[in-house]
Parts: structure tokens; sequence; C-alpha cells
């Protein structure tokens, strides 16, 4: 069944697109059209695999009691919520809250190994949440990195996807009427007891362990070898881990279940106690100043020498220097600490968080110039251009030769379009360190900004030179070389981008456009396609494809992406007008009407819309209303000669011939060899002189009637005086 295409779900949830699925159901992202807005959310069918009675019942069931635990778990910020639930035709849906994200899988990438710190900070995201879910009593079933989204507004791991809810689909029933349900859970994150079908809480936390170790070791569950006599993981020689968090992720992870921790709560207060012994402060004792000397008498007392009597307060200097050097000494370790924790939530895109441990660091140690350019850093993602900037300035005004200071500098500069101050800031990078990639790709883009297109190009390599997979340069380099019109050159700068980055949606959509241009428009369909994979919000891409539709002539394809363009961003006027011109091709004038008078609200004096609306009245044949529109498309634009001609038509179909001939002759005098016109004119003057005739020989008719009237009254009365 293609749910994309069909009636609203429900009476209520239209299918936008689809999203994954398997044997059990699938998923969909739909919109609500009960509410006002773009209101995503996501539809998950069910189908159990058996339709009998008695499957229908069990899984009827299931669903409902399942239903209520999705309902219940929601109420936590990081579970999708649930917004509704109910059976059509058998199968079974569910509705949940959209989240706008990527999920864990893009960032675990085969051959990456995380640090330490960044693992830490996984696991601990990861056993939050699902400490509330085992408080529940319910077991996830399914963790894994594909049911882990990076939710994009604030950076936090939302977990989705609770196994349990696919014993709807996965029940079977034998012919003893005996019910079971085939193992749930991704191989490889999922124990053995849970792939018996008994799965404990603590086959949750075995899942959490085998994400921590991939991330570790930069492998995949299955390329992980066991101990032959234990089927114990042997993982350790291939990461660069701490023994004692080491110890937590084998516990994590035992064959046997027993042997784990039995919940969240447990796995998550064993992090908590390593992280404390880790970043335990050491105890600082307060110097002890010498006892003063106790007079017994001023005999005594006089007996001493001058340098002997000073050699107490010498001694209380020496303390206090010892004493403030120590306490240097671990303010500067506890302020590095912060920043290698701050540096973690940045790439955990946990930006709020990130900057409140950049803003400890600098209380601590107000000179740290890495935590003010990391602090500039989070900022800057954050697109705070003047808190930014500050932060960069300051690092500068610490450190004169901070290269990184400078080329953030130059980051926001750009952003802030200014333009001569932003390569200023570049060039002083560049001339600190001249290998600096992140400054010659920031010193491109301002060149390409500045159209200095040869100089952007040359300034890409350089950072391609010394950083070979910088993606963001070699989209860049593409871009610029797209502007060249080297098309051929920008497409193989593309796929080096996506090459390194395989999600980079902007590269896919970019590539595209210099598919159209060589007129490869099924390829560049296929790039867009990729793009609107990556970011279902690129309302670019989707309007893009829907050209590239249109010169295909897949018209009812190009209206669907034109719909995606709509929703997404409700006034894009060309999308409004491109879906009404393929409306138009398919013949569906009256929707074409809809599509050209929404893009006219948008954009009251555009000759084209008016010109084409005309036409589809046209077809119609509503001619009065297709004269009021060409009427307005030559009030906006005089001299377009096929309106006038288009008008022409229409006053002709109205057997307003003198008209119709007048605006032919107009058509003809923006174009004189405009054979149409000339032929429609020829026309209208012939059907004029008839038109002409036609009346005067009416005129004589009418004449003839009150003649042959008075001729057969006549010959009544002849008859009668007979």
């Amino acid at each position: 069944m293609n749910l994309v295409k069909e009636q609203p779900l429900g009476g209520r949830y239209q299918i936008i697109s689809h999203l994954g699925g398997g044997g059990f159901g699938a998923t969909f992202v739909a919109e609500d059209r009960h509410l006002p807005g773009n209101n995503l959310c996501v539809v998950k069918q069910l189908k159990p695999q058996e339709t009998d009675p008695l499957t229908l019942q069990t899984a009827r069931r299931l669903f409902d009691s399942e239903a209520q635990v999705l309902h219940k778990l929601g109420s936590h910020d990081r579970i999708p919520q649930l917004f509704a639930y109910f059976e059509e035709n058998k199968e079974f849906y569910l509705v949940q809250e959209f989240i706008k994200g990527r999920d864990l899988s893009h960032e675990l990438v085969l051959g990456k190994q995380w640090s330490e710190d960044e693992v830490f900070y996984l696991l601990q995201d990861i056993l939050e949440i699902l400490e509330f879910v085992h408080q529940q009593k319910v077991i996830h079933r399914d963790i894994n990195p594909r049911n882990l989204i990076r939710r994009e507004k604030d950076g936090k791991l939302v977990l989705i996807d609770f196994g349990a809810v696919k014993q709807i689909g996965t029940t079977l029933v034998t012919e003893n009427s005996v019910s079971f349900t085939v193992a749930i859970g991704t191989p490889g994150y999922r124990p053995s007891e849970q792939a018996n079908g008994n799965p404990r809480l603590s086959s949750d936390i075995y899942a959490v362990g085998i994400i921590g170790i991939q991330a570790l070791t930069g492998l995949l569950p299955n390329q992980l070898p066991l101990h032959p006599d234990f089927s114990e993981i042997i993982w350790r020689e291939q990461a660069s881990v701490s023994p004692e968090l080491a110890d937590v992720l084998d516990k994590m992870v035992r064959y046997d279940f027993r042997e784990r921790y039995r919940s969240a709560s447990e796995a998550l207060q064993a992090l908590k106690e390593l992280r404390s012994r880790t970043c335990a402060t050491l105890a600082i004792a307060s110097p002890q100043l010498p006892a003063t000397p106790v007079t017994q008498n001023k005999v005594t007392k006089s007996k001493f020498k001058l340098h002997k009597a000073l050699i107490p307060i010498g001694l209380i200097g020496v303390c206090v220097a010892i004493a403030v050097s120590i306490v240097n000494v671990i303010n500067s370790s506890n302020a590095a600490e912060l920043y290698k924790q701050a540096k973690t939530l940045t790439e955990l895109k946990r930006y709020e968080d990130a900057i409140d441990a950049y803003k400890k660091a600098i209380e601590i140690r107000p000179d740290y110039v890495d935590a003010w350019t990391g602090r500039g850093n989070t900022l800057y993602d954050l697109k705070r251009y003047k808190e930014a900037l500050a932060a960069y300035d300051t690092s500068i005004q610490i450190n004169p030769d901070a290269v990184e200071g400078w080329s953030g500098r130059g980051y926001v500069l750009e952003s802030l379009q200014r333009s001569k101050e932003a390569l200023d800031s570049f060039e002083k990078a560049i001339q600190i360190k001249a290998n600096y990639p992140e400054a010659w790709n920031g010193r491109g883009n301002v060149l390409k900004n500045l159209q200095r297109y040869e100089e952007a190009i040359a300034s890409y390599e350089k950072a391609l030179q010394f950083k070979s997979d910088y993606y963001e340069a070699w989209d860049s380099r593409g871009w610029v070389l797209h502007k060249l019109h080297r098309y051929e050159d920008a497409i193989a700068s593309y796929d080096q981008a996506v090459k390194f980055k395989p999600d980079y949606f902007k590269a896919w959509y970019n590539k595209a456009n210099s598919l159209i241009n060589l007129t490869k428009y099924k390829e560049a369909i296929e790039s867009y396609d990729k793009a609107v994979q990556l970011e279902p919000s690129y309302y670019q891409a989707w309007y893009s494809r829907g050209n590239a539709l249109l010169n295909l002539q897949r018209y009812e394809e190009a209206v669907g992406s034109f719909d995606k363009v709509i929703k997404i961003q409700d006034n894009y006027f060309k999308a409004w007008y491109n879906k009404g011109w393929a409306l138009h091709q398919l013949q569906l004038y009256d929707k074409a009407i809809n599509s050209y008078d929404r893009a006219l609200q948008l954009k009251r004096k555009d000759s084209q819309v008016w010109y084409n609306r005309g036409n589809a009245l046209y077809n119609l044949k509503r001619y009065k209303e297709a004269i009021a529109s060409y009427d307005k498309a030559v009030r906006y634009k005089p001299d377009y000669y096929e309106t006038w001609h288009s008008r022409g038509n229409a006053l002709f179909s109205l057997k307003r011939y003198q008209e119709a001939i007048a605006s032919y002759d107009k058509a003809i005098s923006y174009k004189p060899d405009y054979r149409e016109s000339i032929e429609a004119r020829n026309q209208a003057q012939s059907q004029l002189i008839l038109q002409k005739l036609n009346l005067k020989q009416k005129k004589e008719e009418l004449k003839q009637p009150k003649d042959l009237t008075q001729s057969i009254s006549q010959k009544i009365k002849n008859v009668l005086n007979r």
C-alpha cells in the first residue's frame, strides 16, 4: 500500500515521505491536517504477520497496552511524545512527535575513535534517558545508534523506536493457539538472552555498553572478537582508554546478564563515581606559619642577632610563595579539565553546557587563551556573533599570536559581512601559521563573496593542501568553479566533499545544480533526493528537484516536490508559480489557477503569472476572465507580445473581431515577424468582413417576413370569399 499518495490516515495524518521499515511495518513523516501550520509528526505502521481473528485480537491487546506505555514514557523530554494511536484496515498506527536531527550512526564513523571524555558524556546522555525508562519497568529492547537522535535544537540525544511495541508486528500464533514473538533488537547490540526471547533491564545496558565500545574503538560490533571460551568481548587493545572506564564498560557487556549492572540507575551511578574519583580536587592545606616565639625574658630575646630574628619572616614568605604556587597549579589543572569538558560538550552539540564550562574555566584562569577561543567557537556555532567576536578579541589581547583567535575572528566578521576586516584577520592568521587550513578556507570564503573567484580557488586549494579531507573547502571550491561555468570540475570537487562526509547535504545539492547546467536531469534528481533525504526541511533542494522534474515533463512528481517546498516555506512565490505551471501541463486548470492566485498574493505585479493564469482561464473557455488577466499582464509588461496575441485569441473567441485585430496589431508591433499573430489578424479581419456582411443580410431579411405575412393574409381572405 502506497501511503504517500493515499488519503490521510485516520482522516487526519497526511503521509509526506517514507522514513524506513521492514517486513513488520514502516515509518513515515506525516503532516497533521487538523492543526494549522507545518505540524510534522512520525507515523509508525505496524503490520501483524497474520490477519486471522486470533492473531488480530492478540495484536490489538498488545497494541493498546504498549501505546499506554509509550504515552507515559513520552512525558520525558528526551523521548518522543505519543500523539495518537488507532487501527485501520487491520493495521495499527502510532503517531509520535517528529524529532528534527540526525541519528548517532552519523557520528559513530567507522575508523574514528572517540576520546574517553566524549564516550563518558555519550554514556551519561543515554543512561539518563534509560534510567527513566527502567523506572517505569520498561525494557527498550532495541537500543542502537539509529534509534538515538541528536536533536537539532539543543544537541541532546533523544531515544526513539521502543522495540516492545514491535511485538504487535512480530506476534505469531501457532495452530495450537500458542502465541510467541520473533526476537526483537538489532544484531550486534542485542545480548544472548534477548535473542532467545528473554530480555531483561540489563539487556538494554548491554546495548549501551556496545555503543560506548564502538565509539572508543571505531569498530562495528561484528568486528569485535570474542573470547573463545567465555564469549566475552575482547576490545581494550583496540582503544585508548583508562582501566577504570574499561572496567565499567566490561561490566555493561558481560555475556551473563546476572554479571551486568541490573539497571540504568546502577550503571549511571558507576559512571558518576568514576568521574568523581577522576576529577577529585587536591585538598589544599593552609601553610602553617611558625609559632610566635614565647618571650620568657627580655634578656634571652636580646641575645638573638638581627638576621636570626628575620628567619621566621623569611620562612613565612617562602611558605606563602609555595602555597600560592600550589593554588595556581591546581587552578590551572581545574581550568584545563573544564576546558576539556567544554570541548567535548561542543562536539556533542550541547552548546549551552559548553559555554557554561568555558565560563567556569575563564573564571579560574582569566588569561586562558584556549578557553576564550573555544568559547568564541561555540558562540559562533550558535550565531551569537557579537559575543563570539568579543571572545576572540580577548584571546588576541592576551596572546597577539593566537592563530585560532584571528581565524575565528575572521569567520565572525565574514558572517557580519565585514569583508575587508575579515580578510585582514585571515591574512594575520596565515602570517602567524602558514599551514593553518581553517584560515585559508575562511580567506577563500571572503574572496568568493567578493567575486574574486580565481583567488578564492587558490585559497581553497591551499587549505586542501594542508587538510585533504576538508569537505567544506571541497564544497566551496566546487561552488566557485560552478560560478565560472566549469561544471565538470565543480562536480568533481563536490564528489570529494561527499566522499569525506557522505551526509553533507549541501554538497549533494550543489552537485545537483551543476548537473542541471549540464542538462543531466536524472542524475541531478538523484543528487537532490540525497540532499532532501539527509535534510528533509531543505526547501531549496525540493524546489530545484521540482524544476528538474519539469524539464523531464514528469509533472505529477514535480507538483509533489513543490508541495514539499510550500509546506516548509508557504510564502515561496516561485514554488506556487511552478506548481501552477505543472498543474497547467496536467490540464488541471482550476487547480493551476488556485496556485497562480496564491503566487499573485505574494507578487501582485508579476506579468508572467497573470499571463499563465489567463491561458488557464482561456482553456476553461472563461474568455472574459481570461481577457481581464491578460489586461493585468500587459499593464505590468506592455511589450510582452505573447500576451497581446493570447488576448486577441480570447477576443476572437467572443467574436469581438475589431478588438481582437487591435490586440494582434499590438503583438505585431512588438514582434513584426510574429507569424501566428499575422495569420490570426488576417483571420480576424476575414471574420469581421463576414460579420458585417451577415449583419447587412440580416437587416434585409428582417423586411422579408413582413411582406410574406401580408401575402399569406391576402390568400386566406381570397379563400374565405369563395
